[in-house]
Order: structure tokens, then sequence, then C-alpha cells
């Protein structure tokens, strides 16, 4: 089963990133789905992104808002995404994908105070 395949009717996944001493820490958010990457947006600074930074190893599933799995996790390796075209193209699908519940979360984190700045995870399949 494809990448497509086994995401296209999901809105979170479960993105599992690991510390440098092995322990999984489990995360449920929102993603898109370009060319067989997964793609996640998320504060700079947020314990993913460290962690992501730290040693790039990852595993995904679908899941539910609560972040329950359902399906097997698959291995992926995680990446910052620092190109800007590609930066662009993923926040067009994202708005097309999440629109309205995304300007929201994005107006209540700006009246919150949150200033993190965000950035782009790519997600491919581990080899």
């Amino acid at each position: 089963m494809s990448i497509t395949e086994q995401f296209q009717h999901h809105k979170y996944i479960n993105l599992t990133t690991f510390r440098k001493n092995g322990i999984a820490v489990p995360t449920p958010v929102w993603f898109v789905e370009i060319d067989g990457n997964l793609y996640v947006f998320t504060g700079a600074q947020t314990g993913k992104a460290k962690r992501i930074r730290a040693n790039g190893r990852a595993s995904v599933a679908p899941s539910d808002a609560r972040g329950n799995p359902l399906a097997e996790f698959l291995p992926m390796k995680a990446s910052i995404v620092t190109d800007p075209a590609t930066i662009k193209n993923a926040d067009k699908v994202y708005q097309q994908k999440y629109g309205l519940q995304r300007k929201l979360m994005t107006w209540l984190n700006a009246l919150m105070g949150r200033k993190d700045k965000p950035i782009l995870i790519r997600l491919s399949p581990a080899e």
C-alpha cells in the first residue's frame, strides 16, 4: 500500500519522534501528502522539531485527533525543509485541505501570543 492510499482520507497522523535516549514521543498533527512524502507544519522551537534536528528518526500512522493510531506505523526519515518553493506549495495544499480550521488555529495562536516561527517537516519513507 502506498503512502497516498494509507493516508488519503485522514486529517491527522500520529507523528512519533524519538529522544536521544530512544524514548518515543507521539504527537497528533495535521499533515498533507505531496508526491509520496508527508509534510507537517510546526513551530521551530517545538519538541518534535528539536528531536528531528537531533536524529531525523520518526514513525507515522493515520490517527484520530487524539493521536490514537488507526493503522500500523510506518518508519520515516524526517527532515526540516528549507526550499521556499516547497514550503509555499505545502502551505497551499494545507490551506486547501484544512481551510477555515487552519485560519482559526492561526488566529487563536496569534491571540494567545505564540510567536514561534513555523517550519515545515518532510517525512519520507525510510529505506
